[in-house]
């Protein structure tokens, strides 16, 4: 029997990104090919590209060509696609370039330069939900491609294209695949998630027989019915979003919120062509507090926006005090090709970004270390994540993987990924917990 030719693959960028990498190894895999784990073994390279700020635009550029320095065969795909000439103008060997979330033109670029030896045999022995690139205990569910949206710092829009949402039932079907197959965790992802089934006008689809809106809070409640932790991201904050936060309070799904506000000061935010406002948001944030006490608020920033001037950055810093967020990002405003932020006037020097982003983490790093000192002396239950030998790495619902804390329990233990148990919270710094065990795990 001829030998499955092989693919490399490298994905890069957010979750989102990471999702379509697993959709096209799927179909990789169901279609008979083989993968490699380096350049040098594989027949062909694919590299799933980010585009989304100057620093990933790079690091994609310098993967295509170290991709195609050692294999010399390299099919480019991703948000970067969208920008071909760019490409094609530093990489002018590339075989096919493709955009985001296109992935029959992903495998019609690999079916002409490396046609698969046969259909795999063994296809059945795939898990349903398909090859995943993260652990087996949690997964990333995108529920929509694209954003409506127009702020001036971000091209996603031309990139991944308007607001499509998937059908309700079809996104259920996959999350029951998922947990049915390991999974403790749903992720929930898009570009703007909380604008789900805008685009179909909330057109009723079937989950299990039964007639349901495409919608957002008819979405966090049927995901809520599945056994597995639910987790928000990228919740733009409109005003249907107050309706979920009783389903937090009540169990139904992880009291966790990722709302990207991006600033605080109105004049920043007009020049981002973000409608929210600073103090309007706060007043949101006490509500939600109000109704769930226990929600976790996390979020990102961006300093040193052109025009952003010490007193925008002091409001920022203000609304930090007393929003106190739980997680938050930051990050220094790098100018994106295509972007409308690159026009306006009043950039701010680099040397003055970094200041004010070293300040700003500084600030933020203060209002977690005091937040996490509260959970000191109570117990709570943790997701395991990883089992070293001289410490058990765990997250809470406060956590969610790769960009907030985690909950270190130190010491040997017999535990394995993917398990549950309660641990009581002895000691905390900036940004992690430390626990002990107070009961066995319970799966």
């Amino acid at each position: 029997m001829a030998q499955a030719p092989k693919i490399g693959f490298v994905s890069l960028g957010c979750p989102k990104a990471t999702v379509d990498s697993e959709r096209i190894l799927t179909q990789l895999k169901v279609e008979g090919y083989g993968f490699s784990g380096s350049y040098e073994d594989a027949d062909l390279v694919i590299v799933n590209t980010c585009g989304f700020i100057e620093a990933a635009e790079q690091e994609s550029l310098d993967a295509i060509g170290e991709a195609l320095h050692v294999n010399g065969k390299v099919i480019v795909t991703g948000c970067l696609g969208a920008k071909e000439s760019l490409i094609r103008e530093k990489h002018p060997e590339v075989l096919a370039v493709t955009g985001a979330h296109e992935y029959e033109a992903v495998m019609q670029a690999v079916h002409a330069h490396l046609p698969p030896s046969e259909r795999n045999a063994h296809v059945d022995l795939l898990p349903a939900s398909g090859v995943k690139l993260t652990p087996r205990h949690y997964a990333y569910l995108k529920i929509s491609e694209g954003c409506n949206h127009h702020c001036s710092f971000c091209i996603i829009p031309s990139m991944r294209g308007p607001l499509a949402s998937r059908p309700i039932g079809e996104v259920v079907r996959e999350a029951e695949r998922l947990v049915a197959d390991g999974v403790k965790e749903l992720m929930v992802i898009a570009q703007d998630t909380s604008a789900y089934g805008l685009d179909l006008k909330y057109r009723t689809d079937f989950v299990q027989g039964r007639p349901v809106r495409t919608r957002f809070y008819e979405l966090c409640e049927e995901l809520g019915k599945l056994d597995a932790w639910t987790r928000l991201h990228y919740v733009y904050p409109y005003p249907h979003v107050d309706e979920v936060i009783p389903l937090m309070r009540d169990g139904v799904i992880l009291p966790y919120l990722d709302v990207p506000l991006q600033h605080a000061s109105n004049k920043v935010l007009k020049a981002m062509q973000r409608p929210a406002a600073g103090e309007k948001m706060l007043e949101r944030l006490a509500g939600w507090r109000d109704i769930c006490p226990e929600l976790v608020i996390r979020s990102t920033f961006i300093v040193g926006f052109p025009g952003e001037t010490e007193k925008d950055f002091q409001e920022l810093l203000d609304f930090l005090d007393v929003a106190q967020l739980d997680r938050v990002g930051g990050f220094a405003y790098s100018p994106v090709e295509g972007a409308a932020a690159n026009a306006l006037p009043g950039q701010v020097p680099e040397e003055e970004k970094q200041r004010r982003l070293e300040a700003f983490m500084a600030k933020q790093a203060e209002i977690s270390t005091s937040k996490l000192r509260n959970y000191v002396g109570y117990e709570m239950a943790v997701l395991i994540d990883e089992v070293r030998d001289d410490a058990v790495i765990a997250r809470s619902y406060a956590d969610a993987p790769e960009v907030d804390g985690t909950v270190i329990i130190p010491g040997r233990h017999d535990l394995q990924p993917g398990q549950f148990i309660d641990v009581e919270i002895v000691d905390s710094d900036a940004f992690d917990l430390i626990g002990v065990p107070v009961t066995d795990s319970d799966d």
